[in-house]
């Protein structure tokens, strides 16, 4: 295990609760139905994914891609208000100290993330510099279960693949983890499919995660095309 790449929210920081309120902000204004529930199934997707989501949840057609894509930027002014108000606070408890015992470990990290502010949440966290390498919604154009950004984080660290392990809190994003021919850790219960499945990423630590490693690694991966 050479890196150990992460997605963002609700495995380091908890940002739900501004999109949440961002996009039932955007739902009310058009007469859309939006729940928890729904916002739950938006984990790990894209902006125009999510709002294609709740318009199948509403069973309403999409409007013209310009009105869509209003919408979408609507959402996102609103979600970038908010989270304007994230600090070091809004880091899960033990990301810190993993992070930190990952890097003494001489173990290469990254963030794979659907979202286009992540520069933003890594700045306003303090969690920036804990990273060698990014890969956010300003270069990843499919949506989990794709394994595109896991695969560009790693393109991005220099590392095949197969010496990679991924972190994730949701079932589409475990699936991106194994199609991209890494080993998964899953963070809560709705990470289905995970090697490894924790409550929280304060039960993780770097021997734990170099066991879930040695233990799970897929000798197929070694085939991949992507390795």
């Amino acid at each position: 295990m050479q890196a150990v790449i992460f997605d963002l929210d609700g495995v380091l920081v908890t940002t739900d609760r501004f999109h949440y309120l961002a996009w039932k902000e955007l739902a009310d204004a058009l007469g859309l139905d939006f729940s928890e529930e729904v916002n739950h199934r938006l984990r790990g997707v894209s902006r125009q994914e999510s709002l294609r989501r709740i318009y199948e949840h509403n069973r309403r057609p999409l409007p013209s891609e310009a009105e869509f894509q209003a919408q979408c930027d609507r959402k996102n002014a609103q979600y970038v208000k908010l989270v304007e108000s994230i600090t070091p606070r809004d880091v899960l408890p033990g990301a810190l100290t993993l992070l930190d015992d990952l890097r003494r470990a001489a173990v290469r990290l990254a963030v794979a993330s659907a979202s286009k502010n992540t520069p933003l949440v890594l700045e306003r966290t303090a969690l920036r510099p804990f990273f060698d390498a990014i890969a956010d919604g300003h270069d990843v154009h499919r949506s989990k279960p794709d394994p595109e950004g896991f695969l560009l984080a790693a393109a991005r660290l220099g590392l095949p693949p197969r010496r990679c392990l991924g972190v994730e809190d949701a079932a589409s994003g475990i699936e991106a983890i194994h199609r991209a021919g890494m080993v998964a850790v899953g963070i809560g219960p709705q990470a289905a499919g995970a090697d490894l499945i924790v409550d929280s990423v304060a039960d993780l630590s770097v021997d734990c995660l170099r066991e879930v490693f040695r233990t799970h690694h897929r000798t197929g991966s070694e085939d991949s095309p992507h390795a």
